[in-house]
């Protein structure tokens, strides 16, 4: 999404947007308590920088990638070379966010105009729209377990939605000790856990399915690329997991380069 002017961290909600606060920030206040992880970058590939990158799954052998801005978003199959293989554009007055498949189905947030889109999945035709429950404030980041959507919308709150419907099933707040963490975005599920990125900043943090409680952080920092560092808005902010093969795959908004990464 667009940057917001807006900063807080403290023993209440801790929240990170565009004033400015650095990884290190959010790293000195989140060391009270989870861990931190570093990590290894085990191969690289081209990224399309024309895509502002809200939302990424692995579907197999290539990923379903949803690109944001308004007037700009699009759903798009890319390979893992960085060759788009096919694309949709979004109508122009929506600003895609999160993206998931289940099924036949893909699903892909819209950031403030309260609706999913569903298209299909072999067309990429738009088959519905499903309208946000009225405890989810934007759309953001989203994940899914196969049989729903996981979504989260800037606060400190993933939700599990029903995809017919959207109906909330279940919630977690998410906590670093006993301090709340907002401005949680892109998702991804992997091993058991809830991997989340906190906007605007290089941390992710590991979160526990059921408790919320977080479990460590990882720290990108340095990971992204030169020609993304003078891009304000150019953030880390695309997870996807290739369970068969247990690849961990990151990139950003605009990057020229998406990464296979180890956790250490």
């Amino acid at each position: 999404m667009n940057p917001r002017v807006f900063a807080s961290l403290g023993c209440g909600v801790i929240a990170v947007a565009a004033l400015g606060v650095a990884g290190g920030s959010l790293a000195k206040s989140a060391a009270q308590s989870a861990k931190f992880q570093s990590y290894k970058i085990l191969k690289s590939y081209a990224h399309d920088t024309a895509c502002f990158t809200e939302g990424l799954q692995w579907i197999g052998s290539s990923f379903l990638e949803s690109c944001g801005q308004t007037g700009e978003s699009n759903l798009r199959e890319v390979a893992l070379s960085g060759q788009v293989l096919r694309q949709k554009a979004l109508s122009k007055d929506t600003f895609g966010e999160g993206v998931s498949r289940i099924g036949n189905r893909i699903y892909q947030l819209t950031w403030q105009q309260n609706f999913g889109f569903v298209h299909d999945a072999a067309s990429l035709k738009d088959i519905g729209r499903v309208t946000y429950p009225k405890a989810l404030r934007e759309g953001w980041g989203m994940t899914t377990d196969g049989k729903s959507l996981i979504v989260s919308d800037g606060s400190s709150t993933i939700r599990w939605l029903e995809p017919k419907t959207f109906a909330v099933q279940r919630s977690i707040t998410v906590r670093n000790g006993d301090s709340e963490v907002a401005a949680l975005n892109e998702l991804e599920l992997i091993g058991g856990e809830i991997w989340a990125n906190v906007w605007m900043t290089d941390l992710v943090a590991r979160i526990d399915l059921k408790t919320g409680r977080i479990n460590s952080w990882i720290n990108f920092a340095g990971l992204r690329p030169d020609s993304a560092l003078k891009d304000t808005d150019a953030v880390l902010n695309g997870i996807a997991y290739d369970a068969a093969n247990k690849r961990v795959f990151v990139t950003g908004k605009r990057w020229d380069k998406l990464f296979e990464v180890a956790v250490q």
